[in-house]
């Protein structure tokens, strides 16, 4: 009897699904519109649609299927409960119960960070290692942490939330999350913005940056270009993350760091400012972690709810 597994990686503008077979094959994939009025309500019966729709077009027959996963924007305990999603709307309830009662279909549910980890672990840039820190360097800044295989979500999800670490005392404006001094300010595509009109209002250093659009991207194209005022403010967001990530190590101890989101599209120039930080800072037993790309891109969550079902 052919086995599939569901996956669904729940962002707060579109909802992404998978079907795949126990291999980690994709045999499907495709997308449905977020609908975040009242509270949301109508988020998780338009994913048990989706899924039963799909499973009614491929003739899989309810005792195939052996579970779904789902990654959720928000911290999520062991056992399916979230304790709020902003982005949402939504409050604490378990989503593994709800989907389940939904579908039909036993439901594992994880953090949506920490599940693209567990997917890159598995098919992407941390192929190979059984103990990775995932970055998700994005409009924020997202972490997963898995040691020897397993995810480690905390006591109520908020466990790899890396982007919150404190890390600048003399910071006066606020992060999304109500702090001041998050290694997400300086590092997300955000951040790297931000520093660099900073950096551009400073004085009247000559630079390519100041002929168009600032954004993460034209400062690392800028980067590569010799830019010197560009290189100053990936010094200065190398040396953020560098000093964030060997806290971590000194916590962790992964073998890889596998860096994805959007600024990761820079490529391999970042690590160029990320590794001599790190090496600076790091514990020396956790010195020769290894910095690797992530490879999955926008799938990476879908692999990892996938995985979630697969364990």
């Amino acid at each position: 009897m052919a086995q599939y597994v569901f996956a669904v990686d729940l962002g707060g503008t579109t909802v992404k699904l998978g079907l795949f077979d126990p291999e980690g094959n994709v045999l499907d994939k495709w997308e449905i519109v977020t609908r975040k009025e009242n509270g949301g309500e109508l988020i998780l019966p338009d994913i048990a649609e989706s899924i039963k729709k799909k499973a009614e077009e491929k003739n899989i027959a309810k005792e195939e299927v052996l579970g779904v996963g789902i990654g959720v924007p928000g911290p999520v305990d062991s056992k399916g409960t979230i304790y709020k999603a902003a982005n949402l709307g939504w409050g604490v309830f378990n989503v593994s119960e709800k989907l389940g009662e939904l579908t039909g279909f036993s439901v594992k549910t994880g953090n949506d960070a920490n599940v693209a980890a567990l997917g890159e672990m598995w098919k992407g840039g941390g192929k190979g290692y059984s103990s990775i820190v995932a970055v998700t360097l994005g409009t924020g800044v997202g972490g997963g942490v898995i040691v020897e295989g397993k995810l480690i979500a905390g006591s109520t999800g908020a466990g790899g939330e890396i982007g919150h670490i404190h890390v600048e005392d003399n910071e006066t404006i606020p992060c999304g999350c109500g702090n001041k001094g998050c290694l997400e300010q300086y590092t997300s595509a955000t951040g790297i913005t931000r520093l660099a009109n900073e950096r551009l209002a400073k004085d009247d250093k000559p630079s390519v940056l100041r002929e168009g659009e600032v954004s993460a991207k034209t400062v690392f194209d800028a980067v590569k270009a010799g830019d010197e005022l560009a290189i100053e403010v990936a010094e200065v967001f190398g040396m953020y993350l560098g000093k964030g990530l060997a806290t971590v190590a000194c916590v962790v101890n992964p073998e890889a760091f596998v860096i994805g989101g959007g600024v990761s599209k820079a490529g391999e120039v970042l690590f160029d400012y990320i590794e001599k930080n790190y090496k600076a800072f790091v514990f020396h037993g956790a010195r020769d972690a290894k910095f690797c790309l992530a490879t999955l891109g926008n799938d990476a969550g879908i692999f990892g709810a996938a995985k979630l079902v697969l364990e």
